[in-house]
Parts: structure tokens; sequence; C-alpha cells
């Protein structure tokens, strides 16, 4: 399989043992870890400088920080999404500047895009008929629209919970929909048990090292975009870590490089009725405990059982950050707030990411001459309904 020249494997993140690229697809071979891509920097030719020359065109600018050469991308034009500021947000939260990283305008609305178009890249490479996964509804999505590019088939397994659009669009890319009583995990459940049966390549978060790797390029992105000089703080609402992950190691690999200084604090955040990685994070607990029970309107971030909780908290760990849930009421509050102060239309998630923003400015986190990045990660108005009705049931 052809790689850039830097993608030099895999590593297992439980084990540590190396695999080549075609000899592990998913979890490691031996122990079941989850996989994560590895490079040599010491072949790499390129620089910021080098950067500055291209066209602010899509992933496959950072193509040599990725595993496959940009030629060969399932590309969409994911990616390269605005970094917008908002003063209203800087004075609220009593730091110089806030910018509002805004997923949102990616081709089908998300993050998982990024994801999707590596994934799914490695899918058909490796010679699938069929991709599948399980999903709150945006990655399944996202794949769906990859896959009809890469000219594959799609088995989504969605709770009925997920969001309207989402559903819609899985069909309309062609993907076979399930629709699954209940919540995540028992979409989860469905998926394991069909998949067990079928001759079908897992996008399941965590199965492939592919999706955690491509949304890696939004810590790119956000540090080209300032320069190469990190932001102070990251704010980040996270469900099954996927996006978190992969944020945290760009992080790791711009340092690496030394096209940054100093590291961004990362921090997450969770809705209170479903809070896995906070109350383990609060606890000083290596991993987290399933909640039993989750409630929360934020189904995108309704992940009672993340796969990779032990990498999500040794991010937040290993930045000095902070995990802090907020409650719906202050979400919705705030989403509505940043559409009607700054312009950004954000879903749930991005308005969690700005309550937990406030939250931390309360306990003193940020500094006053500080610069916040608050991640977006859907577009608003795959939830308009939800919002639309918050401001309803305020007689607005």
């Amino acid at each position: 399989m052809e790689t850039t020249a830097a993608c030099s494997g895999l590593r297992c993140t439980d084990c540590g043992a190396t695999h080549e690229l075609d000899a592990a697809t998913h979890r490691c071979p031996g122990c079941g870890g989850v996989l994560e891509l590895t490079y040599d920097y010491s072949v790499l030719d390129l620089d910021p400088v080098g950067l500055r020359a291209r066209p602010f065109d899509g992933l496959g600018r950072y193509a040599e920080l990725l595993p496959f050469p940009r030629e060969t991308l399932v590309t969409i034009g994911e990616g390269t999404t605005p970094l917008v500021g908002a003063s209203d947000w800087a004075e609220r939260l009593g730091v110089e500047r806030v910018l509002l990283k805004d997923e949102g305008a990616n081709p089908t609305g998300s993050i998982a895009d990024r994801g999707a178009t590596l994934a799914v890249t490695a899918a058909k490479r490796h010679g699938a008929a069929t991709v599948a996964l399980p999903s709150t509804g945006n990655a399944a999505q996202a794949v769906s629209a990859y896959a009809a590019r890469a000219g594959l088939d799609v088995e989504a397994f969605v709770p009925s919970r997920a969001i309207f659009d989402a559903k819609a669009m899985i069909n309309v890319h062609g993907g076979e929909m399930s629709v699954v009583g209940g919540r995540l995990a028992d979409a989860i459940d469905a998926f394991e048990e069909a998949v067990a049966d079928e001759q079908w390549y897992s996008l399941a978060a965590f199965e492939t090292p592919y999706r955690q790797d491509g949304v890696k390029t939004i810590g790119y992105e956000i540090a080209e975009q300032l320069d190469w000089r990190a932001p102070d703080h990251v704010v980040y609402p996270t469900g099954n870590g996927v996006g978190f992950v992969g944020l945290a190691r760009a992080v790791r690999e711009l340092r690496e490089l030394g096209w940054i200084d100093t590291a961004p604090t990362i921090h997450a955040v969770q809705p209170e009725g479903c809070a896995p990685i906070v109350e383990a994070f609060e606890d000083g607990h290596a991993k987290h405990e399933p909640v039993e029970y989750p409630d929360t309107i934020c189904g995108g971030l309704e992940v009672a059982d993340p796969p990779a909780s032990r990498l999500m908290l040794d991010a937040v760990r290993e930045s000095d950050g902070s995990a802090v849930a907020t409650p719906d009421a202050a979400i919705l509050e705030a989403a509505a707030d940043v559409a009607q102060s700054a312009g950004v239309e954000v879903g749930t998630a991005g308005g969690a990411a700005a309550s937990g923003a406030l939250e931390l400015a309360e306990r003193g986190v940020f500094g006053d001459s500080e610069t916040v990045v608050i991640v977006n990660p859907a577009a608003g108005n795959k939830e308009s309904d939800v919002l639309r009705s918050h401001l309803m049931s305020k007689g607005m």
C-alpha cells in the first residue's frame, strides 16, 4: 500500500507493539488495543514556510503528515474551516481574545468529515466493499458521503434519537441505515452483532486508527491560522473522543516538529447528563465508569461508554487541562448566545464548549492576556429545532 514517506507504520497505545500498515487494519493483533499511526519526521520535506506557498484548500495541504499521498485521498474539500473572532465572548471570559473554530463549515457540516476522508481512503485501499459503523449521527452521515465518492457501500447503525438531518442524509448519500430503538449503546450492540456475521470493514470509533489521524488536522489549522503561535487554551466538547484525541495528537506532533514553541492547555467539556470523562477526571481515575442512565439534549455528546477514555484523560492531564460538565439549559443558552453575538451557528456540542468556557472562566482558569479557542464540532442548522424550541420556551 502506497504511503507518504514519513508514515512508518502503526503502534499500539496499550502494549506498545508496532505493526506494518498492511498487517493490521483495526485493533492491535496482539492485545486488542487502540492503534495509532507513527511517523519518522527525519524524512519530512515540509515546514511552515513551505506550507505558506500552498493554497489553504483542505486536508491535502498536510499530506506529508498523513498516511496517504494527497492524490490518493478520497476528499470532498474538507478542512480549512474558519477561525472566527468573538469579541463579546472575550469580554465575558475576561481574556484578550476568543476564537471560534467552526467545523460546521465542513462538507457534511461536522468535524467528522476530517476523519471520514482518511478512514474511507484506508478502507478503499484495503480492498473493502462495505464500510460499517455505529454513530450518534454525524459520523455516519460523513462516512456515507465519502463512501459514496469512493464507490463503497455503507451500513450505518444509529439510535432512534439521532438528529433527523443526519439520518436523512445517510439515506440520501446511498447508505443503508438501521435505526435502533434506544440510545447509542443499543446501536453499538446491534452493530457488533451484525458485523460479526458480515464481511464489513469497521469504521467504528477507535476501531480504525485513521479517523483520529484525520481529525488531528484541526490542530494544524488552528496553529497555522494563528501564524504558528498556539493559543493558550482550546475548549473542546467531547463524546466518543475521536476529535479530542486527534487534537491532542496534533499538539504533540507540532511540538515534536518544532512548529510551535508552546502547547495549548486542552479542556474537555461534557453535558452533566452524560459526563463519564469529567467524572473520571475529577475522581483521579485513569479510565471511566460507564454512565448507567445518560440523559442530555446533546445527542452527539451522549456517549455513556467512550471506547478510549484512557487516551482522552491522558490528553487532558498531559496538557494541564480540565474536564468540566455543564447543564443542558446552560448549553442551549450558550449556543443561542454565540449565534446572536458572534453570528456563528453552533449546535448543542458547540453550545457545550461555550458554556464550558464560561465555567472555566468562573473558576479562574484563564488569564486576562490569553487567547482561547472554542471548537464548534457541527453546524447549528443540524439541530435548529432544538435551539428554536429553547428560545420558544423563553417566549422568544
